[in-house]
């Protein structure tokens, strides 16, 4: 599996949601998010399996919800250890950070 075979579903509720990649049959990679009362997402947790790490499955994830904060215009509160370092590596993605 190659990064361009990824492909990344978004899956979202009223409170709730997450970002989730189908790796084989009953594998996941997946980011979870809640949604603050004022439109923040605030992403929590990013797993990928450890034999599929080093994939850059992590940073798809990642991209999926940067991608939807610049095109619905909400911004994102990093808690998620990984994601923070993201944000950190992307002085890019500042004006979505909440």
């Amino acid at each position: 599996m190659t990064t361009a075979d990824i492909t990344v579903i978004r899956q979202d509720n009223a409170t709730r949601g997450r970002y989730m990649v189908n790796l084989a049959p009953g594998v996941e990679a997946e980011m979870t998010y809640r949604k603050t009362p004022a439109g923040v997402m605030s992403i929590d947790h990013t797993g990928v399996p450890s034999e599929f790490g080093g994939r850059g499955i992590a940073a798809k994830l990642v991209n999926a919800a940067i991608a939807d904060a610049r095109a619905e215009g909400f911004k994102i509160e990093p808690i998620c250890s990984y994601v923070e370092a993201q944000f950190r590596r992307h002085p890019e993605w500042a004006d979505l950070r909440a």
